[in-house]
């Protein structure tokens, strides 16, 4: 199992980035920047390839309705380029409460432009000249909505590697099914490794079984909490915010992919109260509205041996990519807990 760090992007780059570097000499094997409604991601996934060697880089993940798939290509190549082929590109499709209220793009149809984002990614980094005729997406642009003029351009650079590994976020049945299909690896966001299997595991198994074996074995991203002490748990409640704002505030009614996920974890009547709680600007006691058992559950947040054996639950369930956050104020204290993870984490 790979251990990797996913940085907060509220704030704290820069210190985060020092712990990086310290953390790649202790053999950290991946680091990953989110971008939400934040600073984007790309400006600080180049300066992480400036400060650091070893450890594989990859976005956790950008949105793909606010770029144009040629753009995203290049950007990934762009960052390969500057980390010296040690990028990943991580996509997904976020939800309506991004897309459409901070960016003023419709959330459209996200399972076929997930689809033809990859097929236009793949074909930029082969230095094809580009034409794809796709239902979302027309390259070169017909000639009944455009000019129509020129012939179909190519990348004017050489890319590190013509095939960036790419990785989905996804919840629902289709996207998990389609992620197992067409991705390098696989980003689910609140991981219950005791409910994957029932949750997951049909989807995965649809997709895998239409998978092009040449790539490779599904890598299973998981991000997860991380506190080790025998003082602790009340940690836990450290955690309780971010889960809050997910299952009640990412979305309205009916279009909350948190929300649904809590519900098929068997969380459905405290995520309703949670959503009623949140969506009414009762936000504090939204998040005391989070159950122990649920953060527990997808945290290593515990003594030593807990979270080895909730690491080994992690790894029986197929988790191949360990991302985590320390839950400390301490900088310290968070080297040193993910340093102890290294030690425990599976072969």
């Amino acid at each position: 199992m790979r251990i990797g760090i996913a940085l907060d992007y509220s704030g704290g780059f820069h210190q985060a980035v020092d712990r990086i570097v310290e953390l790649e000499k202790s053999g950290l094997d991946i680091a990953v920047v989110a971008e939400a409604y934040s600073f984007d991601a790309v400006s600080q996934l180049g300066y992480l390839a400036a400060k650091t060697e070893s450890i594989e880089l990859a976005s956790g993940v950008v949105p793909l309705y606010i770029r144009t798939p040629s753009l995203l290509a290049m950007t990934a190549a762009g960052l390969d380029f500057v980390s010296d082929g040690r990028f990943r590109l991580g996509i997904g499709t976020s939800g309506p409460q991004v897309i459409e209220g901070f960016h003023g793009v419709e959330f459209d149809a996200p399972l076929g432009r997930t689809r033809e984002v990859v097929e236009i990614c793949r074909k930029v980094w082969r230095r094809e000249r580009l034409q794809y005729a796709g239902k979302h997406y027309q390259i070169p642009v017909p000639p009944d909505r455009g000019t129509g003029l020129g012939k179909p351009l190519q990348l004017i650079n050489h890319p590190v590697r013509e095939s960036i590994p790419i990785t989905i976020a996804a919840l629902g049945p289709k996207n998990v099914e389609l992620t197992a299909e067409i991705a390098e690896g696989w980003q689910p966001v609140f991981y219950l490794p005791e409910k994957a299997a029932s949750v997951w595991g049909e989807a995965l198994a649809a997709g895998a079984a239409k998978r092009d074996p040449a790539l490779g074995p599904l890598d299973v991203m998981v991000h997860t909490s991380l506190a080790i002490g025998d003082n602790v748990e009340e940690r836990l409640d450290w955690v309780k915010p971010q889960l809050a704002l997910y299952l009640g505030g990412m979305g309205a009614r009916g279009r909350n992919f948190y929300h649904n996920l809590a519900t098929r974890y068997g969380f459905g009547e405290v995520a309703d109260r949670i959503q009623e709680l949140y969506l009414s600007g009762r936000k504090r006691e939204a998040t005391d509205a989070v159950p122990d058992e649920l953060v527990r559950g997808i945290s290593l947040v515990g003594p030593r041996g807990f979270v080895a054996e909730r690491l080994a639950a992690f790894a029986e369930a197929g988790v191949t990519t360990l991302l985590v956050s320390p839950v400390s104020a301490d900088p310290v204290e968070s080297v040193r807990h993910v340093e102890e993870l290294l030690e425990l984490r599976p072969s």
